[in-house]
């Protein structure tokens, strides 16, 4: 099958940690590399952001991806992006001239708007991942959310146009259907884990005696440092490494730092909290693997990788009740789930399972367990095919290439 993935901002190429680079890029690439073990051909297109960018490169994992011009050939934050789908549209309808892909993916709602412009919603089907629903955004950030006015409207239309709709997790299908998508027209896939890279054994970042909370991500107000920064203040013997952001060198000047840091001095653990800045993908299994636990309680969240990566390490989960989360994390199976913004509850969840040696271990055996038995890259893109044959994707040169459909 010829997949053609569109993500306008997320190049599944890019260098992880900025304010629009997480984990929708991860799961654009880890997708599309499975895709081609399955045996497919796919291309990824995403928007031109560099001048000296090439047009076409080859990832190491066999998918190529197209830089398309869309707007000036610089960074511009994804929601300064919508006046440029018109002219991405153009650049995706232009190469599939001859060529046109078997079924079209898009990933974010911009990329959505582009694919059906560029197919004349008709043919080939788009399947449309939305990551992030903005009524969500909306409802979390009110006057801080920056998306443009239209775009709860606009994915609500996508939801009734497109081919079918890949949620990523049952919440979304529930924040769908109060858009008005019935949720006949939409298939939960989630995210995936990098099971072979993120696993218990291998080297493990040097540490202290000290209990050991670390916590990943962009480092952005909603996904709840000062949270875990309350909570660990107030367990005695126990440090915080939060890890995302810029470099280690460059966090000095980082405005979201500066506020974590007078937040630890507030709370008395100034001491007790480190923020490590970002870490290359190779170093992320050895320093979850340093965790007792790891804590993810953000606001809201799409889906949250963070999660089934320490999982995936055999390391105890804490996290938000919110979004994909509630899919992900089994309340005293693979860790324990929380309200979001309530320090005194997350400091007494995590002060049980730091006090616990024995329980944390099982927790950290079962998630390993569940993130190998269902949240593996490879059992993603099968789950994934299956939609975009439902979407009516097909191909008689592959019938027999993916489970002999």
């Amino acid at each position: 099958m010829k997949i053609a993935m569109v993500s306008e901002h997320a190049n599944p190429l890019a260098c992880l940690g900025g304010d629009d680079a997480g984990g929708q890029n991860v799961h654009v690439a880890a997708l599309s590399a499975a895709l081609c073990r399955l045996g497919h051909q796919v291309t990824v297109y995403t928007r031109r952001d560099r001048v000296d960018q090439p047009e076409v490169v080859t990832a190491p994992d066999g998918y190529q991806v197209v830089a398309v011009p869309a707007g000036p050939a610089g960074e511009l934050a994804k929601d300064e992006l919508l006046p440029h789908m018109p002219e991405f549209a153009d650049g995706l309808r232009r190469r599939w001239l001859g060529a046109m892909p078997d079924v079209v993916h898009a990933h974010f709602w911009m990329s959505g708007v582009a694919a059906m412009s560029a197919t004349g919603g008709d043919s080939p089907p788009v399947v449309q991942t939305f990551h992030a629903l903005g009524s969500v955004k909306r409802r979390n950030q009110g006057r801080a959310d920056t998306s443009p006015p239209s775009r709860v409207r606009i994915e609500r239309d996508l939801g009734m146009r497109v081919a079918r709709v890949a949620a990523t997790c049952s919440d979304e299908v529930a924040e769908l259907a109060a858009l008005g998508v019935p949720a006949d027209r939409v298939s939960v896939v989630p995210c995936g884990v990098d099971v072979d890279h993120f696993r218990p054994d291998g080297p493990v970042l040097r540490r202290g005696r000290r209990h050991r909370v670390v916590t990943v991500g962009r480092l952005v107000p909603r996904k709840g440092y000062d949270t875990v920064i309350r909570a660990v203040a107030q367990l005695p013997d126990t440090e915080l490494l939060i890890v995302g952001g810029p470099r280690a060198a460059e966090l000095g000047r980082h405005p979201e730092a500066a506020r974590l840091r007078d937040c630890a001095a507030r709370a008395g653990a100034a001491d007790r909290v480190r923020l490590v800045g970002r870490v290359s993908r190779a170093g992320m299994p050895a320093l979850i693997r340093s965790a007792d636990v790891v804590a993810c309680v953000p606001w809201y969240e799409p889906f949250g990788l963070v999660p089934l990566e320490a999982m995936a390490c055999g390391v105890a989960v804490v996290a938000s009740a919110v979004g994909g989360l509630t899919d992900t994390v089994l309340p005293g199976v693979t860790g324990a789930l929380v309200p979001p913004r309530a320090p005194d509850r997350l400091a007494a969840v995590l002060g049980s399972i730091l006090s616990d040696p024995d329980g944390r271990a099982r927790l950290g055996r079962a998630g390993r367990e569940r993130a190998t038995e269902m949240y593996g890259w490879d059992r993603v893109a099968e789950r994934t095919v299956q939609v975009y044959r439902h979407a009516g994707a097909s191909d008689r040169s592959d019938l027999t290439m993916v489970g002999g459909a």
